[in-house]
């Protein structure tokens, strides 16, 4: 996998549906940190009609403290309204992980706090909204490290 999503305590299933689909889709692998707003089982995943689930390396981290802790070992971005640094100004290297809030509260505070220097937002110009979905931004996010670093093919 060149690439880590990591959705930090997600609320809404279709999003983290369509941000696995991307995942199965880029390889990227997708962590699932803290209390989820659904269920992800099997039967719950077929339920769904999510015939992609199986070609998603997915894990679940239950503890969002202890993920934290083990992600200061490596690369990682957050991205979040709150940061300073837009989203293309960093710059990406195989391996990083990107990190994304819930879609109701985004990042604690002291995520944000502690990863200040590691943190970008994407620009919305027309300022008409206070943010983009979900998935929009993770898609955008993974195809410009992917973008950057030569992952994408022709």
């Amino acid at each position: 996998m060149s690439f880590t999503i990591a959705l930090v305590e997600p609320k809404i299933p279709p999003n983290t549906g369509n941000i696995a689909r991307l995942c199965a889709a880029m390889g990227a692998e997708l962590h699932l940190v803290g209390e989820l707003g659904f269920d992800i089982s099997e039967k719950a995943v077929k339920r769904a009609g999510l015939d992609y689930w199986e070609h998603v390396n997915v894990t679940h981290f239950l503890d969002v403290e202890a993920y934290f802790a083990e992600l200061e070992k490596k690369r990682f971005f957050l991205y979040s309204t709150k940061a300073k640094v837009p989203y293309h100004k960093i710059e990406h290297q195989k391996g990083d992980t990107l990190v994304f809030g819930s879609e109701t509260k985004g990042l604690a505070p002291w995520i944000l706090e502690k990863f200040k220097t590691q943190a970008c937002f994407l620009p919305m110009p027309a300022g008409a909204v206070r943010s983009l979905n979900l998935s929009n931004t993770a898609a955008i996010a993974l195809f410009e490290a992917m973008r950057q670093t030569g992952c994408l093919s022709d």
